[in-house]
């Protein structure tokens, strides 16, 4: 085997274990689809050009989301964004992804089509309150919940205290609470 053979099977390991996190994780930040297709297209050609720099130092999923995070501030700086930007609505999410800790909760039983309804309701009204939120406080909130990512990795990825990590946590799911009881009176 080549090494550009080996360096092709590593590529296609971390875009079939990561490719759906690193997408979500762009979407979020642009809150546009064609914007997080065009970003996780970019990151996985950044990390296949530079997987020989990945010293170990933080884990696979942190050094991805670096990339991703890093690509997508460039991307939103960029003119195409900020032109594609005039008109542009947030799409609605398609949750839970497959294979997304959203998705083990199924059950064996069907639920009724008026069940999965409102729960596929219910489950925008929670996406679209997330994503209102302020992007300092949506960003560790996904983060934590969605990607599961401890406390010291998301200051690493953020490049922030970990006191400030807790404080954005905190008050972001306060907001995300109160909306939440707000919707539901």
């Amino acid at each position: 085997m080549t090494h550009l053979d080996s360096d092709h099977q590593i590529l296609y390991k971390l875009m079939d274990e990561y490719g759906n996190d690193v997408w979500n994780y762009a979407y979020f930040l642009t809150r546009n689809r064609d914007h997080a297709d065009d970003i996780s297209q970019e990151v996985f050609i950044k990390v296949y050009q530079g997987m020989h720099t990945f010293r170990g130092d933080a884990s696979t999923k942190t050094w991805l989301f670096t990339i991703t995070r890093n690509t997508a501030f460039s991307y939103r700086r960029s003119r195409f964004f900020k032109q594609g930007l005039l008109g542009g609505r947030i799409a609605s999410l398609d949750y839970p992804v497959e294979g997304s800790s959203a998705a083990k909760y199924s059950t064996s039983t069907s639920p009724s089509a008026e069940t999965e309804v409102m729960e596929q309701q219910y489950a925008d009204a929670i996406w679209d309150i997330i994503m209102e939120l302020p992007d300092k406080f949506r960003e560790v909130l996904v983060l934590s919940l969605k990607y599961d990512m401890k406390i010291k990795e998301i200051a690493e990825l953020l490049n922030i205290s970990e006191g400030t990590v807790k404080s954005r946590l905190s008050r972001a799911k306060l907001k995300a609470q109160k909306e939440l009881r707000r919707l539901e009176e």
